[in-house]
């Protein structure tokens, strides 16, 4: 099981940093992780993405520069740091783990074995 936390509102050029911890699994160096989001009205959505062992990270042409994606393997538990959030960036945030082999990064939605019920970010002023 995965829970997301750490939405909100927050104002245009805002920041916010979402938390992703895993219950009942290990991710430990076995499971990919990503970020998805979904606006009302919109379809889900790959934000961000991060290999096993966290070397390799890939990012969607919008948020990159603004967002950043880490996991702490130790405790269990990825993040994402938002920085610079625009009123486009409001939309339900959902992380989700793959079962991996070998190292790589996962940018499509249905290649994920798990997914957490999400959290609300809202970017208005």
């Amino acid at each position: 099981q995965l829970q997301a936390s750490g939405g909100g509102l927050v104002q245009p050029g805002g920041s916010l940093r979402l938390s992703c911890a895993a219950s009942g699994f290990t991710l430990g160096s076995r499971y990919a992780m990503g970020w998805f989001r979904q606006a009302p009205g919109k379809e889900r959505e790959f934000v961000a993405a991060i290999s096993r062992g966290g070397g390799w990270t890939s990012y969607a042409d919008s948020v990159k520069g603004r967002f950043t994606i880490s996991r702490d393997n130790a405790n269990n538990a990825v993040y994402l740091q938002m920085n610079s959030l625009k009123p486009e960036d409001t939309a339900v945030y959902y992380c989700a783990a793959r079962y991996m082999r070998v190292q790589g990064v996962v940018t499509t939605p249905n290649e994920y074995d798990y997914w957490g019920q999400g959290t609300h970010v809202t970017v208005s002023s």
